[in-house]
């Protein structure tokens, strides 16, 4: 069996540092930070993501030029990503120009001066951006629904905040943003190539060493009870949009392993998932059903997305919150469940084919856990999950009176 064998070790800063050495061509380097849209207060909605764009735009070393060409001269890619816990700087590049592009990424992690001109561009593009969202029904009905299932928490901020918000940054609440989340003990850097140990951490601690080791103060807010509810909102739409779920084990919950192999079975990317099966190939009331799990520190919500044509919607629906209550009220048998383990796993073995998944993969479970767990370990986890447990977690998740839904009609 594959085994994926990462060595760990700390930067004199405290920084902590995964490396997976392999024999690819090319190279997949991230710094992640934990700052992302959950640590913003509500005046800062948006913010993360905007810093995100502008922190490509200029460093006290190097014009926005120079930081788009530097690894794009050499046939790398540049990139980042925020989430509502992260917020991610990375790199792909050839093996032998880890040096630029650590330096590069090091350079604009600690010193990026976000240029005045700059930041008025990109209000533009971010804002425009959020125009694009907003034309996508398919998306925006997530983030309505996290709005509505985290009220009054910073997890239910959009992750691109709105107009207004959006409107009315200044740089020094971007300087304010860095000062406070882009410290030593917030970030972890992530690296899987072909490099010898010491080099590595010879290059990191140049590059790297810098960073404050300070813990700053950090956004910490309860989440609320859950309150189910049913909405259906008017929209200009050629389909309707469905989403219904609910609250769910945080990602430090022992029971997420149990959720993720129930999501599989209700809904997951494999054709023969119960909804997939029922709604698409029995009945054909959609193209696209699908049922999710999302995961935070302290919370997580299931969802089950679904497009239809507005004649089917009733149908449809029924359709979903029947699946529901079969988990509820009917075991999986013995032999399903080994078979829903062996969808699963072989689910996890695909998404290690790919070097820079891998890459996301370490840091955020470095940043979550302090650690990595070995595929053997996460098999027996797996394996370890009995029919009453599953029981347990469906009637706690998807019983009626913990279910919430939005339906988006035209």
């Amino acid at each position: 069996m594959f085994e994926i064998k990462p060595t760990f070790f700390k930067l004199s800063n405290g920084i902590q540092v995964v490396f997976l050495p392999t024999d690819a061509f090319v190279a997949h380097m991230g710094v992640m930070i934990h700052a992302g849209s959950r640590f913003e207060n509500e005046k800062e909605e948006g913010l993360a993501h905007f810093l995100e764009h502008c922190i490509f735009k200029g460093t006290t070393k190097r014009k926005a030029f120079d930081i788009f060409t530097d690894l794009d001269s050499v046939g790398g890619e540049l990139n980042a990503y925020t989430n509502k816990e992260e917020m991610c700087v990375h790199a792909s590049f050839r093996n032998n120009h880890f040096t630029i592009a650590s330096e590069l990424l090091g350079d604009i992690i600690q010193n990026a001066n976000f240029p005045e001109e700059e930041i008025q561009k990109e209000k533009e593009v971010v804002l425009d951006e959020i125009i694009s969202y907003m034309d996508s029904p398919s998306e925006r009905i997530f983030d309505d629904f996290e709005s509505h299932i985290f009220k009054g928490n910073s997890l239910g901020y959009n992750i691109l905040g709105t107009k207004k918000t959006v409107s009315s940054f200044t740089r020094e609440d971007l300087l304010s943003y860095v000062d406070r989340y882009f410290t030593a003990s917030n970030m972890v850097v992530s690296f899987v190539g072909r490099i010898d140990a010491e080099e590595l951490v010879e290059v990191l601690e140049r590059d790297f060493g810098g960073i404050s080791g300070e813990e700053k103060s950090k956004l910490i807010t309860e989440v609320s009870p859950f309150v189910p509810f049913k909405l259906m909102e008017k929209k200009s739409n050629f389909q309707t949009h469905t989403l219904i779920g609910g609250r769910a084990p945080s990602y430090n919950d022992p029971e997420r392993r149990g959720m993720t192999l129930l999501t599989n079975v209700l809904g997951g990317p494999a054709l023969n998932s119960r909804l997939t099966l029922s709604i698409r190939e029995k009945y054909g009331y959609a193209y696209n059903v699908e049922a999710n799990y999302t995961t935070y520190s302290d919370v997580g919500f299931w969802s089950v997305y679904m497009g239809t044509d507005k004649k089917y919607l009733k149908k449809a629906v029924a359709l979903i919150y029947d699946e529901l209550a079969l988990l509820c009220e009917q075991n999986l048998t013995e032999k399903e469940l080994e078979q829903a383990r062996e969808q699963l796993k072989g689910h996890i073995a695909l998404s290690l084919d790919s070097n820079m998944e891998l890459m996301f993969s370490m840091a955020k479970s470095v940043m979550i856990h302090g650690r990595v767990d070995s595929i053997d370990e996460v098999y027996s986890q797996l394996d370890a999950i009995t029919i009453d447990e599953l029981e347990a977690i469906a009637n706690k998740s998807f019983s009626l009176d913990n279910v919430a839904e939005l339906i988006y009609k035209f």
